[in-house]
């Protein structure tokens, strides 16, 4: 990675021509820029590396690559949704030589991504979370997701046995599908113990927003709820305050108990280092690595924290049931007859969804027991 002192990729591209003049001339830049490599791949994250959060979660996974020979590792963070992460790309591409390109963050799908893909159909950009679609996107544009919600509801699964109000909250950023599937999943393991519990939402509106953050985790303990998840990208604030409040707390993205010690009682997380290795085994073999990528527990996209403390030893039973019952690829759940919030059937009853299927149907409801969302 070519190192630029106090400058950022993006405004070295908007100060000054010499880029475009360097990488077209070798010698005008450091002979490590140049250096014979197989595979050269970028990683773009929208906030800090270290954020106990989304972005830590990738840039785990981005480490894991960089003991296989033959790769060359350039990331760049805090890259905005906006044509600054164009500019950071054509920089990879075009200084770095970037073959491959891993921008992280929702909201850089469309249009950058797929701007970039037309202008540089000689590299590969694979996009975490969105649809690709043979028919409407370029076919060096991919996408790769894991089903995360398989780790919430084992989430809720330990925050069944731990609450006592019977009450649970759930700090979200947008009502989009992958988060209104986390938000059902985590209530529907909490029902499984229980059926009485209830989960209160609160949607802050934006991915990262600490002050928002921390008001809607201490209007849900207000409330009475007694066990805090979310779906924000940086769960630091969430379980930092749940914790201090005296709740337990469900992690996200990656291992938050190091912010909420004897509070945390397990989370779902990311295992990005499995997935991106078989892309790049997959890319150095000289093999097409896959347009739509999707895979859950038993594929190693996802992995839950250590149990905490405070789970006890039924809740410790049934929370690795339901999981070895994951990993054998034989739990839905998502099952009928569900009822959303409104009353309504939302999975008839004998059906049970995959979750591809449930995916691709682009879930746009909450299910009964959930109440009280907050835009």
């Amino acid at each position: 990675m070519i190192k630029l002192p106090s400058v950022s990729r993006r405004q070295f591209l908007q100060t000054t021509l010499a880029g475009a003049a360097a990488a077209a001339t070798p010698g005008l830049l450091s002979s490590a820029a140049f250096a014979a490599t197989p595979l050269t791949i970028g990683f773009i994250y929208v906030g800090p590396k270290d954020d106990y959060g989304y972005n830590q979660a990738h840039a785990e996974g981005a480490a894991a690559l960089k003991s296989i020979e033959g790769i060359t590792l350039v990331e760049e963070e805090n890259v905005p949704e906006t044509v600054d992460v164009q500019k950071t790309m054509e920089s990879m591409i075009n200084l770095d030589g970037a073959k491959l390109l891993f921008p992280t963050s929702f909201g850089y799908f469309d249009p950058h991504v797929l701007a970039m893909a037309k202008k540089y159909p000689d590299a590969q950009f694979r996009h975490c979370g969105g649809l690709w679609a043979k028919e409407k996107h370029p076919a060096n544009v991919g996408s790769y997701f894991g089903y995360i919600h398989q780790g919430q509801y084992l989430n809720g699964i330990t925050a069944g046995y731990a609450s006592k109000s019977k009450k649970i909250g759930f700090v979200a950023a947008k009502p989009i599908p992958q988060v209104l599937q986390n938000i059902n999943a985590f209530l529907l393991g909490a029902r499984s113990v229980d059926p009485s519990i209830t989960c209160q939402v609160i949607f802050t509106g934006e991915w990262s927003l600490a002050v928002k953050e921390a008001e809607a985790t201490n209007a849900l303990i207000d409330q009475g709820a007694d066990v805090i998840t979310c779906h924000v990208d940086s769960p630091k604030v969430v379980a930092q305050t749940a914790a201090g409040r005296g709740a337990f707390v469900c992690g996200y993205h990656a291992n938050q108990s190091a912010l909420a010690g004897d509070k945390y009682l397990t989370g779902a997380e990311w295992a990005w280092g499995n997935v991106y290795t078989d892309f790049i085994k997959t890319m150095q073999a000289g093999k097409p690595i896959g347009n739509f990528v999707r895979g859950g527990l038993k594929d190693g996209f996802v992995k839950m924290s250590p149990l905490g403390k405070a789970v006890s030893a039924d809740a410790r039973a049934k929370f690795e049931a339901t999981q070895k019952t994951m990993l054998g690829g034989n739990f839905a759940v998502f099952k009928g007859g569900l009822k959303d919030n409104k009353g309504n059937v939302v999975v008839p009853a004998g059906k049970d969804y995959t979750e591809q299927a449930i995916e691709l149907e682009s879930m746009n409801y909450l299910v009964e027991g959930v109440i009280g969302s907050v835009a």
